[in-house]
């Protein structure tokens, strides 16, 4: 059995495959919700896999309709995360010291790979609209956008209220430092793993209704949601929290109680061996 994650080793694995007398079963996973095109290479592609896998339900419908897969060959299985590593800190003063960031200040954060869909562009300008001295914005990752990033931070005068952290190891100890999560995606989420890392440890969340997140949170019930490329309601969202503790905390309450019985590490390590015995038994 072969378990592919990209279209690269996707299309090597099935040429491969139709090479041999008796290939061995593919389990396609599919993590973003780009569009497929319905193209005849692509659903043959999507065809040579016993199971097709995807990290949300919206994801799994979009992939049956756009390439008429039978209902029975996709799967949604979300992202699994560590339980244990993932979970609110005890004192929300001391995680920050750790970071050598100030415990008088609050911070908002985004954990991310640096592309233009994760949506620091908007955040950076939310934030801007905050215009307030005692609240930091941190950045936390690497990529193709961070001169971009860094660029935009000059524009708006946030040298100095803004962390670039980098790629980091350790985001759980960054996570449990914020006290609050941003992710303003507009495009190609699936569930993404930095939100239920954030919602494993406690934290209130503003995000966007793209790709299958909204399987994961419910607006004003365990996140605020703004429509994708707004800065303003955004902000505004952003400003609600930081106004409101009591409604911050219960909404990072809720979150974590969801993340943690539905997105499990062990969960997900359950249910896709369910679809590798499937694909396995139906060779």
């Amino acid at each position: 059995m072969v378990n592919t994650h990209s279209s690269a080793d996707s299309w090597l694995v099935a040429l491969a495959c139709a090479t041999l007398p008796r290939p061995p079963a593919i389990v396609r996973t599919r993590h973003i919700s780009a569009p497929v095109s319905g193209n005849f290479a692509n659903r043959w592609l999507y065809r040579q896999a016993k199971v097709v896998v995807t990290t949300g339900e919206a994801l799994r419908k979009d992939l049956i309709a756009r390439l008429g897969l039978p209902a029975d060959q996709a799967v949604s299985i979300p992202t699994g995360i560590d339980t244990v590593r993932f979970a609110p800190s005890a004192d929300k003063s001391t995680a920050k010291r750790a970071l050598d960031l100030d415990p008088s200040l609050r911070y908002i954060g985004i954990v991310a790979t640096l592309r233009s869909w994760k949506g620091h562009a908007f955040l950076l300008d939310a934030f801007a609209r905050l215009a307030r001295d005692d609240v930091r914005l941190a950045i936390v990752g690497d990529g193709p956008q961070r001169a971009a990033i860094e660029r935009r931070i000059g524009e708006l005068g946030l040298s100095g209220r803004v962390i670039l952290a980098g790629q980091r190891s350790d985001p759980e100890r960054w996570l449990q430092a914020l006290d609050i999560f941003c992710l303003p995606s507009y495009a190609n989420e699936g569930v993404p793993q930095a939100l239920l890392q954030a919602m494993l440890c406690g934290l209130p969340i503003v995000t966007t209704p793209v790709g299958a997140i909204l399987e994961a949170v419910r607006d004003g019930e365990s996140a605020l949601i703004t429509p994708p490329r707004d800065a303003s309601a955004l902000a505004g969202a952003i400003a609600q929290l930081l106004a409101s503790p009591g409604i911050a905390d219960q909404l990072g309450n809720n979150a974590r109680q969801v993340a943690f019985a539905r997105f499990s590490r062990e969960g997900m390590l359950e249910k896709m061996q369910d679809a590798f015995l499937r694909a396995c038994a139906t060779r």
